[in-house]
């Protein structure tokens, strides 16, 4: 019987920036992965083709040799201001 290496796999977090466009469904960008822009014709499928997208996204960062952005923290809020 042969001995399995085992592949060590590390996961990533991204905060994912939903955004309804007038044609319907959503568009998604992830605001530490410069570039990354998917879409989804609902909330659930937005939500799939974002982790899609992430993962190639990592993917080639990890072929090309390039760091791989990690999101420690986040503060967010929504701000509102008035105009005359």
């Amino acid at each position: 019987m042969l001995k399995k290496d085992k592949i060590k796999s590390k996961k990533y977090s991204y905060t994912i920036i939903y955004e309804p466009v007038k044609q319907g469904g959503y568009q998604v960008t992830i605001p530490l992965l410069p570039g990354l822009v998917t879409y989804g014709r609902n909330l659930e499928e937005a939500k799939t083709m974002a982790r899609d997208a992430i993962k190639c996204y990592l993917e080639s960062l990890q072929k090309d040799k390039e760091k791989i952005p990690s999101e420690t923290s986040l503060i967010q809020e929504r701000v509102t201001v008035s105009l005359a």
